[in-house]
């Protein structure tokens, strides 16, 4: 059973320069450690990174998209031939050395098909390999041509600054949620503008009613509830950049714990039900799915999670987000639905995008 967004959608150039899902969302959910054998959708890499720094045996990344993998491919190098703050740089998260002068540096240490990848696309690193995919590019566009006809630069700033709970919803209530905000919000983030210039249209074809109006309520709790200025996934769509925060795998901390453990990581193109069909002998313990199922029917969702249950440990964990589209494991499979800890941690997920996040479990 090949995946079925693979008929439907190109996946031949760069879609996610960053994986837009909360790696602090996904480690707390899936706990991965020694011994655990993982297997990440690739996009970026990020994610399968953040499980690198957990010492799991085995993270196995897969993508669809050559071009992602060739994202994880640079992002490994990085790792282990740069220091610290040139990954940064490189990433685009903070001002530092040339990111083109950094990959210059690392070069000989990918891939030649990944080599000539970048090599072709240099034109994407002046401002970080970060800013290189086209959902970013639809985040430059509102950065920089539409939110500043909504907000000053010192609004949006204001935004970021630390401050209590009561301090953030008064702020957002009397300062950013004006009328002209949510106007140009449905305006902006409609199904036809958002699968013009974001995601493939494609992606949107099992998604009933408003895509904006969904988003737009997820975006308060994001601007209110939680705290932006710890908020790295807010404070790039709105600065092009990680001010005060950072995602999971390129905090200070987890840097030489993922340097350490890159030998566990492997990566191959294929879509996970092909992959798994080909390493029948492997059973994994943690899964981390993205958001595969949002352009699956119910029916190839059912017959997708048969088959990672069937090459599972007891007690595997899967993880994974709806963004629009409700998916989850039918009864029949006879997976444990962990709902309690999966709303608890959704209600802290600072990838605001998604409508919900499902933590499920193998008997």
């Amino acid at each position: 059973m090949s995946t079925e967004a693979a008929g439907r959608a190109d996946f031949s150039f760069v879609r996610y320069a960053q994986v837009w899902e909360d790696a602090d969302v996904l480690m707390a959910a899936l706990e991965p450690g020694p011994g655990d054998v993982c297997l990440s959708i690739s996009s970026a890499g990020d994610n399968a990174l953040s499980l690198v720094s957990a010492g799991a045996e085995r993270v196995i990344a897969v993508d669809l998209n050559p071009a992602q993998l060739a994202c994880l491919e640079l992002r490994v190098a990085a790792f282990q031939h740069l220091e610290y703050e040139d990954l940064l740089a490189l990433i685009g998260s903070r001002p530092g050395s040339s990111p083109q002068r950094l990959y210059q540096q690392i070069r000989q240490n990918v891939s030649p098909e990944c080599r000539a990848f970048w090599d072709a696309r240099m034109d994407a690193l002046p401002h970080g390999i970060g800013h290189g995919g086209k959902f970013e590019s639809y985040f430059r566009i509102f950065r920089e041509k539409i939110l500043p006809l909504v907000h000053s630069r010192k609004t949006v700033l204001s935004l970021l600054e630390p401050r209590n709970p009561a301090d953030r919803l008064e702020f957002y209530n009397t300062r950013w949620n004006t009328l002209r905000w949510r106007g140009m919000f449905h305006a902006f983030f409609s199904r036809t503008v958002m699968g013009l210039l974001g995601r493939d249209p494609a992606f949107f074809k099992y998604v009933e009613g408003s895509v904006a109006a969904r988003i737009l309520d997820r975006t308060r709790h994001a601007l209110s509830i939680l705290d932006p200025s710890e908020n790295p996934y807010l404070q790039w769509i709105l600065t092009g950049r990680h001010d005060t925060a950072l995602p999971h795998f390129l905090r200070r901390e987890n840097f030489q714990r993922i340097r350490d453990n890159l030998s566990c990581l492997e990566w191959h193109q294929a879509p996970v039900e092909d992959f798994l069909e080909g390493e029948r002998r492997v059973r994994f313990s943690r899964y981390n799915l993205s958001d595969i199922f949002e352009y699956m029917s119910e029916e190839n969702t059912g017959l997708l999670l048969q088959k990672i249950a069937s090459a599972s440990r007891p007690g595997a964990r899967l993880a994974y987000w709806n963004m629009l589209a409700p998916r989850s494991a039918p009864e029949s499979l006879g997976l444990v639905s962990l709902t309690e800890r999966a709303t608890a941690l959704h209600a802290q997920d600072k990838a605001f995008f998604y409508s919900r996040f499902v933590l499920e479990e193998v008997p």
